[in-house]
């Protein structure tokens, strides 16, 4: 499991970020001129300036490609900020991150020059990018779902005043633990539908700066529509002709989505979850190609069959679910319905599969008692 580095912001503290916020309100003449260049993705991919990480505030930072810019004034040739910049940069290229470093006098004088330079590194490590990971691959900036609308039931009594996304695990919300969990595979436009408590999520995204992603709030104020027609409601938000993940913000896990996009990628369904061998009171049921075939109620026996077949294999759903945007167009239900409903009616005329990621970490946030289970799991 990654802990310590496992988002954008690699452990920055909250005085980092209260330092990185002045320091946007200051920017030199020469960061804004190459600020100019960078932001608004004109040259490809999305950078951020004043970015905190770790125990510094770069200058510029890309995530996508985990590249830092850095541009250095007159104080730079100190030889005591020397040896800093040394220790500094050291500190970052060992999270696996590539800085590039101009002076003052590049911006100023050949601003073309360093503009070239900055492309073609952008160009490398997208190269790098792409080979080295599914969800890279063709430069395609995939979006993510997180579903936060419950009523969160299971869990008062902190949902009588709060919504359960913001239920804390070690000092951070379930909410910004997804988040994150997404930034680490490239996934920073993530889609939040809300209706519990929900100008809470609203500020808390805010004074946060979407803990450092793009957050586009779906907003079910006036009616819950649970995760299937949450889905549905959010499909304008989603679709840019990619798959697309959604996760329930109850479920703390470490399943690589890289392993999980490559399997989908190689059999090619419909849609693709993750499930394990866990312990559940509901369990969905596979083939030995892993094609989805049924639901059961463990408890009550109740089962439902999409397709007929001996010998199915029990496994529990994890949340973690890549989709084709094509499945829109064949959602049959409407208004409030589980996603389950969906799974259950496409199952027999389109591939569904589960992907077997047993032995990763894995916690239902579902209860209050789960919180101490998930502390010890995720730092």
């Amino acid at each position: 499991m990654k802990t310590g580095n496992s988002n954008m912001h690699y452990g920055a503290s909250k005085l980092l970020f209260q330092r990185a916020e002045q320091l946007r309100k200051f920017c030199t003449w020469e960061e804004e001129i190459v600020w100019a260049y960078l932001s608004g993705n004109k040259l490809g991919v999305k950078f951020r300036r004043q970015h905190p990480m770790l125990f510094y505030v770069a200058d510029f930072y890309c995530h996508q490609i985990k590249l830092v810019i850095e541009i250095d004034g007159a104080v730079h040739n100190k030889e005591d900020v020397k040896i800093n910049d040394v220790i500094r940069q050291k500190e970052i290229e060992a999270l696996g991150i590539t800085v590039i470093r101009f002076t003052n006098s590049q911006v100023k004088n050949s601003i073309e020059k360093v503009v070239e330079t900055i492309s073609k590194n952008i160009t490398a490590l997208q190269s790098i990018r792409d080979q080295s990971s599914p969800l890279g691959a063709g430069g395609q900036e995939l979006r993510a779902i997180i579903f936060s609308a419950g009523l969160g039931t299971r869990f008062k009594p902190w949902t009588d005043t709060h919504p359960k996304a913001l239920a804390i695990v070690n000092g951070k919300s379930l909410l910004q633990r997804n988040i994150e969990y997404l930034q680490q595979y490239g996934i920073t436009d993530v889609v939040v539908n809300i209706h519990h408590f929900p100008q809470q999520i609203i500020d808390a995204i805010n004074q946060n700066n979407g803990w450092g992603s793009n957050i586009i709030i779906s907003d079910e104020s006036d009616k819950v529509l649970e995760t299937g027609g949450g889905l549905m409601k959010a499909k304008d938000l989603l679709v840019n002709g990619q798959p697309f993940f959604s996760l329930n913000v109850d479920i703390l896990t470490n399943l690589d989505l890289n392993k999980l996009m490559a399997f989908h990628q190689q059999h090619k369904p419909l849609v693709t979850f993750g499930v394990t061998n866990r312990k559940s009171s509901r369990v969905l049921l596979f083939d030995s190609d892993n094609r989805l075939c049924g639901w059961k109620n463990v408890q009550t026996g109740e089962t439902k069959t999409s397709i007929d077949k001996p010998g199915l294999i029990e496994k529990a759903y994890s949340c973690v679910v890549i989709y084709e945007p094509q499945i829109f167009s064949l959602i049959r239900q409407q208004g409030k319905f589980s996603i389950m409903d969906t799974y259950l009616d496409l199952a027999a005329e389109h591939v569904i599969l589960g992907y077997d990621h047993s032995g990763d970490d894995l916690v239902d946030v579902g209860k209050p008692e789960s919180v101490a289970v998930a502390e010890k799991l995720f730092p």
